[in-house]
């Protein structure tokens, strides 16, 4: 049976896509670990992000918030200091908190600085990213690296990304492991509860820092989605803008596929060395494990690459595995969407603990049991306003105001363009793959008009009730 404080292991990985594993379907990956703990536990099937960009999404797991509420809205906002993150109040009721990789819910240059005051981690070996930031006091993996290995070191401090093929023994995701590992070791022997959260890289691009050995897991890829006939206008103002995401891996599209699955066939052999050992010391069972992305990848899909202003599940939709023995039931589906805010009430609530002024949010412990009502809908926004990379290129969109709702079997995208509104909408029960963008079709006005309104009085209402917030930093030469 689980206990009133049971420990805890968030794993929180980057730029994932949900059909990425085999209990998603997916053939030609290789995760064993991955789909051994969706048997133990349950997988929820339409587990969406509230923003397709890493920071909002990352701030609203940590908070419990919408993006209008802790107002991160863009790549290099931060997070006000008046929002705490849910590791404080573990903090506070006893549990030990620790930290191994990515955070990410302020921009770069504000988490290369200074840790946020309400962070709630009692451990903090934080790293965005390998290669960035490396000056950085608060980088601990060059810390590490350092005495590991100073010669790989050097050779990231010069070349940055041009480094390829990191050896396992040194790459980033085998350190947040490796980390973890001992933190998890050192409090179980404490007899203290622990949250440990794993914030990993992989699978971001560039694709191509997975050890060499990884590739020999990846079968044959099925066929990318093809562009669509008809483009929104807003959605056309994105694609044009990308100017630097589309040449991912010096254009050759299949070794970034190749390189995306091979950095996930890692992942899943780092993750499985951390389940093996919460086994090893017979913690299992007073453990809740999640693990979900931030967001999703287009990788090739309608002929785009990375995130943004993207709304198809590619890019919105995440893998999301929770397993807590005697509290949710073992191999179970939730079919349900779900938001991440939802991680953090979830967190909460196994830690005895209400869930404060977050409002619109779910236990999915219950959810996964049938013990709760799901949501009417949920929604995911983009706003917006454009990161410079250097002098002359633009990474990350011109200004683009974008939201997406799901309810039941539709979705809906809203390009909030003043002059001519546009958007696209779907039928994911009939097309899953959203070949058939239904938007102009006259027999679905009424439904297109629904669940408008719908997602216009949601926006009413988040801005109403959260303001102005937030504040943007835009560091020059930086890659997201």
């Amino acid at each position: 049976m689980a206990s009133d404080r049971p420990n805890i292991v968030l794993v929180v990985t980057d730029q994932q896509r949900f059909d990425t594993l085999a209990c998603y379907g997916f053939e030609a990956g290789h995760t064993p670990n991955l789909d051994r703990l969706a048997q133990q536990g349950a997988v929820v099937d339409a587990a969406y992000c509230t923003s397709p960009l890493c920071t909002p999404s990352r701030a609203s797991m940590f908070t419990g918030k919408h993006v209008a509420e802790h107002g991160v809205e863009k790549l290099y906002d931060t997070l006000p200091e008046s929002e705490g993150l849910f590791t404080e109040r573990l903090r506070q009721v006893g549990y030990r908190t620790g930290l191994f990789g990515k955070l990410h819910v302020s921009g770069r240059a504000d988490e290369a600085e200074h840790r946020h005051p309400g962070d709630g981690f009692d451990v903090y070996e934080w790293c965005n990213e390998a290669s960035l930031d490396m000056e950085s006091p608060l980088h601990a993996y060059d810390a590490w690296l350092a005495e590991k290995d100073p010669e790989f070191r050097e050779r990231l401090r010069t070349e940055g990304r041009g480094v390829l093929h990191y050896p396992r023994e040194v790459h980033m995701s085998h350190w947040i492991a490796d980390r973890a590992l001992g933190f998890i070791d050192e409090t179980t022997a404490a007899q203290q509860p622990f949250l440990a959260y794993l914030g990993f890289f992989d699978p971001h691009n560039p694709f191509d820092d997975y050890p060499e050995e990884f590739a020999a897991h990846v079968g044959d890829l099925p066929p990318v989605r093809p562009v669509p006939e008809r483009i929104p206008g807003g959605l056309q103002r994105e694609i044009d803008s990308k100017t630097v995401a589309a040449h991912v891996a010096g254009g050759d599209l299949e070794a970034a596929r190749v390189g995306y699955h091979a950095s996930i066939a890692l992942l899943d052999a780092e993750i499985g060395r951390v389940l093996d050992r919460i086994d090893e010391l017979g913690i299992a069972e007073d453990t809740l494990v999640i693990v979900t992305g931030d967001h999703g990848e287009m990788l090739g899909d309608r002929g785009r690459m990375t995130k943004g202003a993207f709304f198809y599940e590619s890019c919105v939709r995440v893998p999301l595995i929770i397993r807590h023995p005697g509290e949710v039931p073992d191999g179970v589906r939730v079919p349900e969407p779900v938001l991440p805010t939802d991680i953090a009430a979830t967190v909460l609530s196994a830690a005895g603990l209400d869930h404060g002024d977050l409002e619109n949010v779910l236990d999915l412990r219950l959810l996964a049991s049938g013990e709760t009502e799901p949501h009417a809908f949920v929604a995911s926004s983009y706003r917006n306003g454009g990161v410079a990379v250097g002098r002359s290129i633009t990474y990350f969109d011109p200004p683009l105001l974008a939201t997406m709702i799901r309810s039941g079997r539709h979705k809906l995208v809203r390009y909030h363009d003043p002059v001519a509104p546009d958007g696209q909408l779907f039928d994911l029960e009939a097309d899953p793959g959203e070949d058939a963008d239904l938007w102009e079709d006259p027999a679905l006005a009424d439904v297109r008009a629904d669940l408008t309104a719908t997602l216009l009085d949601w926006q009413v209402r988040q801005h109403w009730r959260a303001g102005p917030r937030g504040g943007e930093r835009r560091p020059h030469n930086t890659v997201a």
